[in-house]
């Protein structure tokens, strides 16, 4: 297909019919859309020089512009655009701020879906895998059970779907500095799923990598001490729906308390019913007696 369109063309396109993941026929209606936007090979460097040329103009910089990323539009009927710079090994960026910054060679899901198109240069490389989101419970440690798919780039022209809880992926850095396009997902209840980093050559969960303001704030309540605040926090312990948020409100109690206190707080969030709060708290009592991590 060589047909092209403007960002504005692609937007309303896709927001006409809405994106749903879900649905086949959504996902082929966007990634036609997107299709088309990557086959526009100047928008973007357009787009560039107008920001930097502006930029003198404006007190502060309040665009959606970041080091990697590029916001295209705003977020509407269930999807936002997105441009995404993938700086290789030689780029002052990558060396710079270290690889780490890029999310390369750290085997991370998503907790959405969203459309990638390889715009401009050789791609990033992923090593990709599988896994069953409704098998685990999260926790540090854990067995993945992954499945590995294959080792690809994002080559120029190429369109992937990322099924959100079901892809992983361990990205690299490209040859040479590389672009995407992507159609964003988006989900009110996102936010409450779980992305998890993972070690692909022990097959283990690793971390919880997409904390939320609410655990912040709980964090930040136990710290100012309150009776009210430390009710609530229990209460949030044994009962809250999220294990994630069960299992901030004993990292925050457990903040607070000498080492003799946490044992017994890490005691009873073993108790609490939930599978992946009870291992962190059995990993955690492990760790105040100096046995190390996943014993």
């Amino acid at each position: 297909m060589t047909d092209s369109s403007t960002v504005e063309e692609c937007v309303e396109a896709i927001a006409a019919a809405g994106f749903d993941s879900r649905d086949d026929g959504s996902v082929d209606h966007a990634a036609h859309w997107l299709q088309r936007l990557g086959n526009n090979q100047h928008f973007l460097g357009d787009l560039m020089v107008r920001e930097l040329q502006q930029r003198h103009c404006t007190a502060s910089d309040g665009s959606a512009y970041g080091a990697q990323a590029i916001i295209l539009s705003s977020a509407r009927d269930g999807f936002f655009l997105r441009a995404n710079i993938w700086p290789s090994k030689t780029d002052h960026a990558y060396r710079a701020s270290g690889a780490s910054s890029f999310v390369y060679e750290l085997p991370h899901d998503h907790n959405f879906s969203f459309l990638t198109y390889g715009y401009f240069g050789p791609g990033y490389v992923s090593d990709y895998y599988e896994y069953d989101y409704e098998n685990v419970a999260g926790f540090r440690g854990e067995t993945a059970g992954l499945r590995f798919v294959e080792r690809s780039a994002l080559t120029q022209g190429k369109l992937m779907l990322y099924r959100a809880h079901l892809d992983v992926h361990s990205q690299l850095p490209p040859a040479s500095m590389s672009v995407s396009l992507n159609v964003m997902g988006i989900d009110d209840a996102q936010g409450w799923h779980d992305q998890y980093g993972f070690d692909p050559s022990t097959d283990r969960i690793t971390a919880i990598l997409n904390p939320t303001s609410t655990e912040t704030f709980l964090r930040v309540m136990v710290g100012l001490g309150s009776d009210e605040a430390m009710d609530l926090a229990a209460s949030f312990g044994q009962h809250h729906p999220s294990d994630r948020l069960r299992l901030a409100s004993f990292e925050a109690r457990a903040l607070l308390l000498d080492t003799a206190e946490k044992d017994a707080l890490w005691r009873e969030a073993e108790m609490s019913g939930s599978r992946m709060v009870a291992q962190e708290a059995r990993l955690r009592r492990a760790e105040l007696c100096g046995q190390g991590e996943w014993v």
